[in-house]
Order: structure tokens, then C-alpha cells, then sequence
């Protein structure tokens, strides 16, 4: 499932049958297809590209499929390891499931091998290293990959990645397969998983020594034709390793046992590489691949931005309103009633406004300022104010008395 970079397809524009938003990640573009779906480009909130594959419409309807889809899903997001693409987000629930991992720059063995030959032996003691790694971390979580073969191994510049583990498993026993629909790659398959037996890390193992003659020589070990003529061959012929140099013939001979309890073990695949090349270590960031094929991690580091367009249904960004000047009517005081004492503040707030104008200051009166007469509703300023009120008793007895109005008092301080 992944693009080719010498022909400018590595990120292929997307179709009119390809969605534009998967949950809510936006696709920039199409990466590749393989036989339980497509893989898109896209990217996380903070910019991280990530790789979203959307499995096939007749997968998504078959209910075991789901089920085991959702329980690979959820132990492959256990698998945290150096020379692994991590599953970061999935949707085993979704009209179409999908899931993403970590997009890695750099291109798959198998696209590798036809463009650019076999590699050198450096090269392919790296590779298996990096994938036994890889697979001590994958069987660890109690997974097999079932499924691993050149076009599931990345080359990124500091090591290997493999991808896809554990998937394959999902489509077994379906509906789909239990009608002749075959996952997996038949040249790279163990004995036991073509004859229909038990799957075990075992059979991992086999399609790594299947992978180390393949890099290595340019050409699958148990040859080319249909899936029924390979198969065969892989349950009961021997593999063809012409070619094959002499510093991986004991790794090759050994992964390709067709009793899966004799083959070795990760462990005991790290120290054949070590023993086969002293200088063997993970540590030799882009240097370890060959020139040209290090230049194809360079195409695909520019991967293209999303667009930059809201999706279908999505409102855009509210407006602000513009800060027209307030009009008239906002900036009008209220007209007070005769007799009443104008509040504090005047609200100036018309409709969609909220605005309050603080009051102008105001001077006590002085006795040079104070006026005549006093102010319409109130009487006659008191002779000896308490409080403000009118003395008790201050008009002449069998008179009317002014109504007990407060006058006006300045703010306090």
C-alpha cells in the first residue's frame, strides 16, 4: 500500500470516489490501495503527517470482520516500538473502519527492489535486523503479523518500519475469504498458513527469511506465477536461492524450515546478523540504504499541505460587526419625570448594545451658587437640615407641610 515515487505518484490527487474528510481528519491525498482498502495522507491538529487507511465497503459489512477489525485495532495500539508505524486513531465503528498510523517518508521494500535492484548485503543484515526488532515488539503484544511481506516494510532513513500487523487477521473466516478471496501475498506465505494450519510468530519468521532472499536477490524465493502453483511450492518444494550471498545463506536457510518449530527465534535472528557482519548496528542514520534509494525519502518528505478550505457543512468564521459610531438615539439621555431624582447613571443602550454613560461630576452647591428659587418639587430649603431631611415641626402649626422630599445631596467623597 504504498505510492511509487519515480513516476511522481507517490501522492496521487484524490478522486471523485475518494472522501474528502475521514472523522476528522482532512486527506491531502492518496497513497496507495491494497486488498482490504485504500490509504490516504493527511495530518494531525498540531501538523504531524499521518497515514489513514479506509478498509473496502465489502469488508465494512461483514459483522466478523468488525469484530476481529476491533480487537487487532485495539492490540496493535499497544505496539510502541522503534522500527514500528504505531496505530494512533481508529474508528472500527464507522460506516467504512479505518485507522492511522505515523506516516513514514520513505519507500516500501518491495517498490524499492523493482526500481533500484537487489541491495547490498549491509543493507539487508540492517533490514532483518530492524524487522526481528520490529517483531519482537509485535509478538510481544501477543500479535502476528500474518500479513508481512516487502510492500508492509518502509525504508525510512534511520531503519525499517513495519506496518499493517496484525490486520490480515481480521479478514480471516469471513464471509469474503471463506469464498475464495485470498489476504495476504501467496509468495510470501509460511507452508502452514497455505495449507490452512495454525498461525503462529513462527510463521512471521518464515516470511522474514522470505523477505531477506527477496531483498537480497531481487526475486521471490519460491518464484512467480499463480497463487495455487506458489503455494504449492512453499508447502513442498525447496526455495530457489540462487544469488543468494554467502554472509545470508545461513539466516535464509534457517527462517525457511518449513517445520515452524526449527525455525529460529528473534533473538537468535539478531545474533546471526551480528555474527554475519560485525559492524551490523541500528545506528547509522541514512547511511544505511543505498543512494538512490535514499533519495526517494527526500520525494517524500514534501508531502502536501491539506486544503485549507472548511468542510462541506461547516459554517465559516463568524464576522465581526464593524464599530459604526454610536447615533443619536443611543447617545440620548432619558427625559426624568418632574419631581424625581435622576439615577446615578443614564443607560444609553439601544438594541444588540449594552453600553452604561458614567454620570458628569457633579459640584455641591455653595451659598454664593445656590440658587433663588429652589428646584420645582421641592419646598424650601431647610433652615436646620438633619440628614438632609426638614427639621420636624419647621412650618407654622394649621399649615400645609411640604411633602418630605429629599433634595438633591452631592456624591460622597
Amino acid at each position: 500500500m504504498s505510492g511509487r515515487a519515480h513516476d511522481g505518484t507517490v501522492f496521487q490527487p484524490l478522486g471523485e470516489e475518494d472522501p474528502q474528510h475521514v472523522a476528522g481528519y482532512r486527506l491531502a491525498a492518496r497513497l496507495g490501495a491494497g486488498g482490504m482498502g485504500k490509504v490516504y495522507l493527511s495530518y494531525t491538529p498540531g501538523g504531524r503527517p499521518v497515514a489513514i487507511k479506509v478498509i473496502r465497503p465489502d469488508f465494512a459489512q461483514d459483522a466478523e470482520f468488525r469484530r476481529r477489525f476491533a480487537q487487532e485495532v485495539q492490540a496493535a495500539q499497544r505496539v510502541q516500538g522503534l522500527y514500528t508505524a504505531p496505530v494512533i486513531d481508529a474508528d472500527p465503528e464507522a460506516k467504512q473502519p479505518w485507522l492511522a498510523t505515523a506516516y513514514v517518508p520513505g519507500p516500501s521494500l518491495a517498490d524499492a527492489v523493482i526500481q533500484h535492484g537487489k541491495l547490498p548485503v549491509d543493507t539487508v543484515l540492517l533490514l532483518v535486523a530492524g524487522i526481528a526488532e520490529a517483531l519482537h515488539v509485535i509478538h510481544g503484544a501477543g500479535i502476528v503479523h500474518r500479513d508481512l511481506k516487502p510492500a508492509n516494510v518502509l525504508l525510512a532513513s534511520d531503519g525499517p518500519r513495519v506496518i499493517d500487523f496484525g490486520i490480515a487477521r481480521a479478514a480471516d473466516a469471513t464471509s469474503l475469504t471463506s469464498s475464495g478471496v485470498t489476504i495476504g501475498t501467496p509468495s510470501f506465505m509460511a507452508p502452514e498458513q497455505a495449507a490452512g494450519s495454525t498461525v503462529t510468530a513462527a510463521t512471521d519468521i518464515f516470511a522474514l527469511g522470505q523477505i531477506a532472499a527477496y531483498a537480497s536477490t531481487g526475486k521471490a524465493a519460491f518464484g512467480e506465477g499463480t497463487s495455487h502453483g506458489v503455494l504449492y511450492r512453499i508447502v513442498h518444494e525447496e526455495p530457489d536461492l540462487t544469488g543468494l550471498p554467502d554472509q545470508l545463506r545461513e539466516l535464509v536457510t534457517r527462517c525457511l524450515t518449513k517445520d515452524p518449530e526449527a525455525r529460529p527465534s528473534v533473538a537468535d535472528l539478531l545474533a546471526i546478523c551480528q555474527s554475519a557482519n560485525g559492524e551490523t548496528v541500528l545506528r547509522r542514520p541514512e547511511e544505511w540504504l543505498p543512494g538512490a534509494v535514499a533519495a526517494e525519502i527526500t520525494t517524500r518528505k514534501a508531502a502536501p499541505a491539506p486544503p485549507v478550505t472548511p468542510p462541506a457543512g461547516q459554517a465559516p468564521a463568524p464576522v465581526q460587526p464593524p464599530a459604526h459610531p454610536p447615533t443619536q438615539a443611543a447617545t440620548q439621555a432619558p427625559v426624568q419625570p418632574p419631581g424625581q431624582q435622576p439615577p446615578h447613571y443614564a443607560p444609553t443602550q439601544t438594541a444588540g448594545q449594552a453600553q452604561l454613560q458614567s454620570p458628569a461630576p457633579v459640584t455641591p452647591p455653595t451659598a454664593a451658587s445656590a440658587p433663588a428659587t429652589p428646584p420645582p418639587g421641592f419646598g424650601p430649603p431647610p433652615q436646620n437640615p438633619t440628614y438632609g431631611y426638614p427639621q420636624a415641626h419647621a412650618t407654622p402649626y394649621g399649615q400645609t407641610a411640604p411633602q418630605h422630599v429629599r433634595p438633591p445631596q452631592p456624591y460622597p467623597p
